[in-house]
């Protein structure tokens, strides 16, 4: 069990100094021009700082997992991309939030593919809609994305139409030549999707994706490359097939589908012990666990106080990183929201530096221009420093 440590007043004082920082520097109309760049110089800091993943790209300003939410991800700041990867029917990987792609692409408004839309069994839940393995990349190529969440994010709908489905070496390309253009490592993360079922299938998701690794150079311990899975055997199975450092996702409750499926007993609660922690080394770089294991809420909503979550796994030689800091009040804590409206947005520097003080080595945000700026606030702080 979790042990739970007093919460810092302190720390809750100092967000709000950030939180006035940050809301200074943002009232601009242009959000990537609000956006604050690292120095091109900045490689040694990249590798200490904690990162900033721009969580499917910029998703909070245009529509996920396309080159231009990755590319205004980049001009705001962030340090990483990350592409969800899932496969096409002739076994190219791309990037999609789930195989299953009607609410991320007009793939409803193309007759030719009507006979397509099925229901099929993903990780033991029935689920309705086009796949992305039913489509050759081809095929895939002359759909349009939309936007996921348009209720959320209606501002990003105005892009609906515009791009393509990117494939995963796209997404690679794409972020060795921003890193050339803006001279610093820009980091690619890779979150392969239901390795279980498209193993189920035939199409394999590990061996692909170590491949493209290698043909982009990526394939060493110190890649800019974080290859991300919520099952436990693929990430077992790319530790054996790359040396790219692996990420272990964990979530708020349930298990990881495959250990399901083994039949192991294994929970994501029983990972996040020290002797599940010490399990994970064996093969990942990383451990991610989702927000409220290192930052628990009561019943009524507000932080109950820190775990012993990042400390316990910083012991295990694994790095922390923490998803996902969203704006909207609907996403966070009581103690970070503005309002009840839950569209409205709360205090996201609040947030990202209450998760900072309690030594988290990167976290996933929709909105990289305020993360990057609460970040590189909390690193001028004496909390940061005191860290270092």
């Amino acid at each position: 069990m979790m042990m739970l440590k007093p919460a810092s007043s302190m720390r809750r004082g100092f967000a709000a100094v950030v939180s006035l920082l940050v809301a200074g520097a943002v009232l601009v109309s242009d959000p990537v021009a609000a956006s604050t760049k690292s120095p091109p110089t900045a490689q040694k800091q990249d590798e200490t700082k904690p990162l900033v993943i721009a969580h499917r790209g910029a998703s909070g300003f245009r529509p996920e997992h396309t080159l231009a939410a990755y590319e205004v991800a980049i001009e705001m700041g962030a340090d990483v991309i990350e592409p969800d990867v899932v496969s096409t029917k002739d076994g190219v990987l791309v990037a999609r939030h789930e195989n299953q792609i009607s609410g991320t692409t007009d793939v409803a408004e193309h007759p030719e593919f009507a006979d397509r839309r099925t229901t099929k069994t993903i990780d033991g839940k029935d689920v309705t809609g086009w796949f992305t393995e039913d489509f050759t990349l081809a095929e895939l190529k002359t759909l349009r994305a939309k936007e996921r969440l348009p209720g959320e994010r209606p501002g990003n709908t105005r892009y609906d139409g515009l791009f393509e489905v990117p494939t995963v070496a796209e997404v690679f390309a794409l972020a060795q030549r921003e890193s050339r253009r803006e001279r610093r490592t820009i980091r690619v993360a890779p979150e392969t999707k239901h390795p279980t079922y498209f193993d189920s299938i035939g199409l394999s998701l590990e061996e692909p994706l170590a491949k493209l690794i290698k043909r982009y150079g990526y394939d060493r311990h110190d890649s800019p490359v974080l290859v991300q899975s919520f099952e436990v055997s693929n990430l077992e199975d790319m530790d054996r097939l790359t040396k790219a450092s692996l990420v272990q996702l964990v979530s708020a409750s349930g298990a990881p589908y495959d250990q399901v499926e083994a039949g192991t007993g294994l929970t994501y609660a029983q990972m996040l012990t020290p002797e599940g922690l010490a399990d994970i080394r064996t093969y990942a770089d990383w451990v991610a666990p989702e927000k409220k294991w290192v930052l628990p809420q009561g019943a009524d909503g507000y932080l109950t106080g820190p775990t012993e979550t990042v400390a316990d796994a910083h012991e295990a030689g694994l790095k922390v990183v923490v998803w996902t800091m969203r704006e909207e009040n609907k996403y966070m804590a009581a103690d970070f929201r503005n309002g009840t409206d839950p569209l409205t947005k709360g205090d996201i520097a609040a947030e990202v530096t209450a998760f900072l003080d309690e030594d988290v080595d990167a976290f996933f945000a929709d909105y990289p221009d305020s993360a990057v700026q609460a970040r590189d606030a909390w690193l001028e702080s004496p909390v940061a420093v005191t860290n270092q």
